[in-house]
Parts: C-alpha cells; sequence; structure tokens
C-alpha cells in the first residue's frame, strides 16, 4: 500500500529564530533546504519533527 507523499508544512511565514528554526512551519533550515530531494518516509520524519518541535514551543497548545 502506497501512501502519498507529505505536502510541504510551510505556511509562508518564514524565518528562522535563532536556533535555526523557521517559527511558521517548525523545519530547520537543513530540512528546508533538503525537503525537495528527500523521499516521502524522509519527509514524514520532518514533519513529525516539526510537530514536535512546535508542540514543545506552544506547551502542547496547538492553535491552527
Amino acid at each position: 500500500m502506497s501512501q502519498q507523499e507529505p505536502q510541504s508544512p510551510c505556511i509562508a511565514v518564514c524565518a528562522l529564530d535563532e536556533n535555526d528554526v523557521c517559527i511558521g512551519c517548525y523545519r530547520t533550515a537543513d530540512e528546508i533546504t533538503d525537503w525537495f530531494m528527500l523521499d516521502a518516509e524522509a519527509k514524514r520524519e520532518i514533519v513529525k519533527k516539526a510537530n514536535e518541535r512546535r508542540d514543545e514551543q506552544s506547551g502542547g497548545v496547538r492553535l491552527l
């Protein structure tokens, strides 16, 4: 069973914080740069990590 390739989590709020993490999508600068070269599984892992970063910064509160 094939899974669809994840879409980019970019929300067009593109600015890196002091840790090189985007304040819009919570991906690192390297993850953003590498996105188009990665396979679907690697992209899913990045989305998972980005969600974890967002949850950590927001204390688990999701605004959207």
